[in-house]
């Protein structure tokens, strides 16, 4: 895969339809670019949405089967949304640009006012992994970081958020190394809001469970 067909598939991962291989070699690039992993992450209410999507649609109906009026109605409605909340961020964001360049080090004194970030730390007796998350409620979601110690390596890894509607997210990848328990730190983003995030659990890129991490 060359690389420029590696940022074209950002969209198949974040979407599940690339075959094993090509989904390794792809987790290889996404370790290193940035533009990709926050492509990916992107993705997240496409794919939630596809999901919930195909356990609402009974069997019988054909996947390719053409959406009704009521379902347009609603996907236009909800990227109209979407898109102003995506004017309202770019608001924000200059707006607090503006405030810092004013009030400078005062900032720095009065911050720490909103919600703290949760955090939870776990360790499973069967695979031995330890695993902390840190997340923190954005609008458009949480941000999500996350330390794992892991010495059964060389292994893919994926931490996953699941809601409480029972859907599932990719957060982020990670490679672990060969017999190096040393904490690896990295960092991601789910669509879902903290109070919509059941648990996290961290997974072998086939599956295994490693370790459950359940919020306060």
């Amino acid at each position: 895969m060359r690389s420029l067909e590696r940022h074209r598939d950002v969209a198949a991962y974040a979407l599940g339809v690339l075959d094993e291989a090509d989904a390794f070699r792809f987790e290889d690039h996404l370790m290193e670019c940035v533009d990709c992993s926050a492509r990916v992450t992107e993705f997240g209410p496409v794919t939630r949405q596809l999901m919930l999507y195909r356990r609402a649609t009974p069997r019988t109906v054909h996947p390719a089967a053409r959406p009704g009026p009521r379902m347009l109605e609603r996907l236009t409605a909800e990227l109209a949304v979407r898109q102003r909340r995506a004017r309202r961020r770019t608001l924000y964001v200059l707006a607090a640009c503006l405030v810092a360049a004013v009030a400078g080090p005062a900032l720095v004194m009065t911050a720490g006012g909103g919600p703290k970030p949760m955090r939870v730390a776990a360790t499973d007796e069967r695979s031995g992994v330890w695993a902390q998350v840190t997340a923190e409620n954005a609008e458009w979601g949480t941000r999500v970081e996350l330390t794992v110690k892991d010495g059964a390596g060389p292994r893919t890894c994926r931490l996953i958020v699941v809601g409480r509607d029972g859907s599932e997210e990719t957060v982020t990848s990670w490679r672990a190394q060969e017999h190096d328990a040393r904490p690896d730190t990295v960092q991601g983003g789910a669509a879902l809001h903290p109070d919509q995030i059941d648990h996290y659990e961290v997974r072998t890129d086939d599956g295994e469970h490693l370790v459950t991490l359940d919020p306060p």
